[in-house]
């Protein structure tokens, strides 16, 4: 007796088609390749004669453009807009990003639906303990493992 409407479908899919997307642009282009450079070392790969702030605006706006992706995913499922809609998502957009490991676009994701699981999970058992599960998770995260699940621990060496 499950089912699934069709913007929730729709939802899921895009989501997993931009993150391919995101990790072949990343991964298989010249200026993904500058993005990795730039966020390695910033003044080794000015050296490397990329254009630094062209980079970072071009990020931004990747970043910008994903996030109108993901408003308007959200807005089709709950259709209401108000000021703050977006402050709950950011901050939970940032535990997953931590539970999945930095750095990796798609142990971000993983981190996501992970994190989704155990807030629907945790509403089941009380309606406000959802709010709550997301914290505890990011908290108990960087005890146990801080790079993430599909994080790399690195250490910098001085």
């Amino acid at each position: 007796g499950v089912s699934l409407p069709l913007n929730v479908l729709l939802t899921i899919g895009i989501g997993v088609a931009m993150m391919l997307c995101m990790q072949l642009f990343v991964k298989k282009t010249k200026l993904g390749k500058a993005m990795r450079a730039v966020s390695e070392d910033m003044d080794a790969a000015r050296l490397m004669g990329i254009n630094v702030n062209k980079v970072i605006s071009i990020t931004f706006f990747i970043g910008g453009a994903l996030a109108a992706v993901s408003g308007i995913c959200y807005a089709s499922a709950y259709p209401q807009v108000e000021v703050y809609m977006g402050s709950w998502l950011g901050n939970m957009s940032f535990v997953a990003a931590v539970l999945g490991g930095i750095g990796d676009i798609r142990g971000a994701m993983l981190g996501g639906f992970i994190l989704g699981i155990a807030q629907i999970f945790a509403t089941a058992i009380n309606s406000t303990f959802g709010y709550a599960v997301g914290f505890i998770i990011l908290i108990v995260i960087l005890l146990v493992k801080p790079a993430g699940i599909m994080g790399k621990l690195t250490t910098e060496k001085v």
